[in-house]
């Protein structure tokens, strides 16, 4: 029996850190592509190594650790544009599709 509705992957593709730090700035910054927008927030940090696991990630964004676009984002599943910047300690993901 299939699902009625099913529920793909996110895809994305990273650029390397060497590749997206800008000369002078603080912390670590770098690009994540996506080949699909929107993804969710949750799903965002998971793929992009900020939190372990999923539920890791809900629990940080929950807590108030996750900026988006420089403010504090408490939406588990706030949905994630190209250009968005999130920010996680001092590491910093700008979104594009790619």
């Amino acid at each position: 029996m299939s699902r009625p509705f099913s529920k793909s992957p996110a895809k994305i593709t990273y650029v390397p850190k060497s590749a997206a730090v800008e000369p002078g700035s603080a912390g670590s910054n770098r690009t994540v592509a996506v080949r699909a927008e929107p993804i969710e927030l949750c799903q965002l940090l998971k793929f992009a190594g900020l939190a372990e696991s999923g539920g890791a990630a809900k629990q940080l964004i929950s807590d108030g650790e996750v900026r988006l676009n420089g403010v504090v984002e408490t939406q588990k599943r706030k949905k994630i544009m190209a250009g968005d910047k999130v920010t996680f300690g001092a590491e910093t993901i700008t979104v594009k599709i790619g």
